[in-house]
């Protein structure tokens, strides 16, 4: 299955999360199909904190894939930010 889940990066205490599309198999931070967004959750000042690409998302989530539930709650901040 085809899941939509954060990949992260970052340093020690500092995490950063991609949001990605890859196979339900592959390891968290491993293989992936493609990366249609970032989270930063300690973003501060004039840091970006969300980033998300609506566009490639509702192609991938039309084709069946499966957000994780972070991500679902994600998605639904970014389109509120949008409106």
């Amino acid at each position: 299955m085809v899941t939509i889940r954060l990949a992260r990066g970052g340093s020690k205490k500092r995490p950063f999360y991609h949001l990605t599309v890859t196979d339900s198999r592959n390891a968290r931070d491993g293989r992936f199909n493609e990366r249609v967004g970032f989270f930063n959750p300690v973003a501060t000042g004039g840091e970006i904190r969300l980033s998300v690409n609506q566009e490639r998302v509702s192609y991938w989530l039309a084709a069946g894939a499966q957000p994780s539930e972070r991500v679902a709650q994600l998605l639904k901040e970014a389109a509120k930010a949008a409106a």
